[in-house]
């Protein structure tokens, strides 16, 4: 375990994933800001404040001690860092030329890397791809940075989301059980609401090998329109903002209804 550091505010800066029995603490820094930002907040009142000046100057990763806006090693990290700094105004080109340089020779990333793994990941790549995409629709990145982004969405197309190359069978648990908040966890929902949002920034579009993960998504929805919370993800959080697992979930009908939208309109 690294050295943790606590903040002003009493915020803790953790690597996300790095859980105790407890569960991740969903209160850290990066967590905090990746939400606020997933909630559509304008950061105006954060980039008044000097957060991206504050975080420079206070906070470091548990990693190496290395600085915040330079990001570490771990791949879902360094993809909300990515996406958090572009939408603060930070300047964050190296975590994006980071992506270039560690992509594996299947296209996609993987967090293990450092350990040695040459391997790509769903979870890991859809994380990367998350934040290359932040920057593109602010018009920043680069050719290379958009190529790196295109290779990674076919690394994930090439399975049709959530299928081996080898045996076709699922990758993992879980790829079509949906709780909200999203935090770092693969699903169907979330890639194919990604893959609806590259669309718009002119990527694939809608792309054939797409239709059985959205099917899934579309199996998932139930007779009244609704889709259901089925887990909350554990640890500390400062409030609740969705429903307990049983629950109708606003936030997963929500995007369970504009990736359907998406798929149906354009078919």
């Amino acid at each position: 375990m690294g050295r943790r550091r606590v903040l002003p505010g009493g915020l803790r800066l953790r690597r996300p994933g790095d859980g105790t029995d407890a569960g991740q603490p969903w209160t850290a820094t990066t967590w905090s800001l990746d939400t606020l930002r997933g909630w559509g907040l304008d950061p105006t009142v954060l980039r008044e404040r000097d957060t991206v000046g504050r975080l420079a100057a206070s906070c470091r990763w548990e990693y190496d001690d290395l600085p915040y806006w330079g990001g570490e090693v771990d791949c879902c990290i360094n993809g909300m860092t990515l996406a958090n700094g572009v939408w603060l105004g930070a300047d964050v080109g190296g975590i994006a030329d980071w992506f270039v340089e560690h992509a594996t020779a299947e296209g996609g990333w993987n967090c293990e890397w450092v350990e040695g793994s040459t391997r790509s990941s769903v979870r890991s790549t859809l994380n990367a791809l998350q934040g290359l995409l932040e920057l593109e629709e602010s018009g920043g990145g680069s050719e290379a940075t958009r190529a790196a982004r295109l290779d990674g969405e076919e690394y994930l197309l090439r399975r049709g989301l959530f299928r081996r190359l080898t045996t076709g069978e699922p990758i993992a648990d879980g790829i079509d059980s949906y709780a909200y908040p999203f935090r770092s966890h693969y699903s169907v929902l979330r890639a194919t609401d990604y893959f609806r949002r590259a669309a718009a920034l002119g990527g694939h579009g809608r792309d054939p090998r797409l239709a059985e993960a959205v099917e899934l998504v579309r199996a998932a929805r139930r007779p009244d329109g609704t889709w259901l919370q089925q887990e909350r993800y554990p640890g500390r959080v400062w409030f609740h903002v969705d429903v307990p697992p049983g629950e109708p979930s606003p936030w997963l009908t929500f995007y369970g209804t504009r990736v359907l939208d998406w798929w149906d309109a354009a078919a």
